[in-house]
């Protein structure tokens, strides 16, 4: 049961994807606007087309960072609950 006013982890994710593929294609429209324009990029679009790629860069792989990680940490739980069970069935057999 969805609750109203908590975003899940699908809208978190879509907002953040969208906001990255943005900021990145705004700063290239505006790289391409200068030069075209003033025939040179100017300082101000270098650095908020590179503030972008940061940007971007900082999203997509935080995102493939934490995925793989957290994919670890429960393949990894559940290794050892199979072999906590292994062993009690071991035990049990014994007895």
């Amino acid at each position: 049961m969805e609750t109203k006013g908590k975003m899940n982890e699908r809208t978190k994710d879509w907002i953040q994807y969208m906001t990255a593929i943005i900021l990145v294609l705004s700063g290239i429209v505006l790289a391409f606007f200068s030069f075209f324009l003033y025939e040179d990029v100017k300082d101000g679009v270098l650095w908020y087309l590179a503030q972008a790629l940061c940007f971007a860069g900082a999203v997509f792989g935080l995102q493939i960072y934490i995925r793989s990680k957290v994919g670890e940490a429960a393949s990894d739980i559940f290794q050892r609950l199979q072999s906590e069970r292994i062993k009690e069935k071991e035990v049990s057999h014994d007895a």
